[in-house]
């Protein structure tokens, strides 16, 4: 059993933060970022191809993290892969040691790079948390005896702030019922809505043992959170924020940066499970970011 695992079962406050893969073959950098993240977190997760830009495989990334002291969350997407692709990664993970894995239907390629190619979709999220407990239960989807069961820890995301968030709380109680174990959220910013939404929530766990994380995104600029609020669903950083990185300037806006994602910390964190630090590019921000936050 994993650190996360294993600090998930003792019920202790859960802290993740995110890294990702290069758009190449040098993993320098990454490893240089993601050591100073061992020992101040208890997984590191892993991006698939996140926003649908070609990287290095996130199964790499994963078992590289591992060998450093890192205990890696493997994020696998649906948009890539058919049902034998994904059932071998699976495989592939436990062979590698790696047990912790979020389960993603994926953003659709017209987000990203390489908008000429081919989107899968041969399954989604939830049918995926079905496989991983096929798989652990030591059978493939056509029904086949494995040679050798997998152990995979389940988890997938939700977006608390979510208008109208009925629809999320309906797939919420899905991935619940199709094994999911804990949740890392959408970057959260309204901490009113959050709690609104933990409320909510708690009437779908449909059992205990489950485990949510709200996400925290490090916005390093004014324009970062413009940017955000213009791209991506399910987010909306508040104009004060906005104001407050700009009147920062240049010099100091990450470190407003870092402040508001401790202070965003500071009025979730009794309502939650544990939070997901996500400053890709930027973890050695990630230390700073825990002790501002009281963690």
């Amino acid at each position: 059993m994993g650190l996360f695992r294993d600090s998930f079962e003792k019920g202790e406050f859960l802290v993740t933060a995110e890294c990702g893969p290069p758009k190449g073959t040098d993993v320098a950098p990454l490893l240089a970022h993601a050591r100073h993240l061992v020992g101040r977190v208890h997984a590191v997760n892993v991006t698939d191809n996140q926003a649908a830009m070609m990287r290095a495989s996130s199964l790499s990334v994963c078992k590289l993290l591992l060998d450093i002291g890192l205990d890696p969350i493997f994020q696998i997407t649906c948009r890539d892969r058919n049902r034998l692709a994904i059932q071998s990664d699976l495989l592939g993970a436990h062979i590698l040691g790696i047990r912790n894995v979020l389960c993603l239907t994926g953003d659709h390629v017209t987000f990203g790079d390489h908008k000429e190619a081919k989107a899968v979709f041969d399954m989604e999220s939830v049918q995926l948390l079905q496989v991983v407990g096929l798989l652990n239960s030591g059978k493939d989807m056509a029904g086949n005896k494995l040679e050798g069961a997998t152990d995979l820890f389940a988890g997938s995301t939700v977006v608390p702030e979510a208008n109208p968030i009925e629809p999320t709380l309906f797939k919420f109680e899905k991935k619940v019922k199709a094994g999911a174990r804990f949740f890392q959220t959408q970057a959260v910013y309204d901490s009113k809505r959050f709690m609104e939404f933990m409320s909510r929530a708690k009437e779908h766990k449909m059992k205990d043992g489950i485990k949510i994380l709200a996400g925290i995104l490090l916005l390093k600029s004014a324009g970062m959170a413009n940017y955000v609020n213009k791209n991506v669903p399910g987010i909306r950083v508040p104009e004060e924020m906005i104001s407050r990185l700009k009147s920062a300037g240049k010099e100091r806006s990450l470190d407003t940066g870092i402040d508001i994602a401790a202070e965003t910390i500071k009025g979730v964190k009794d309502y939650c499970d544990g939070v997901h630090i996500m400053a890709i590019g930027a973890e050695e921000h990630v230390p700073e970011i825990l002790k501002r936050a009281g963690l």
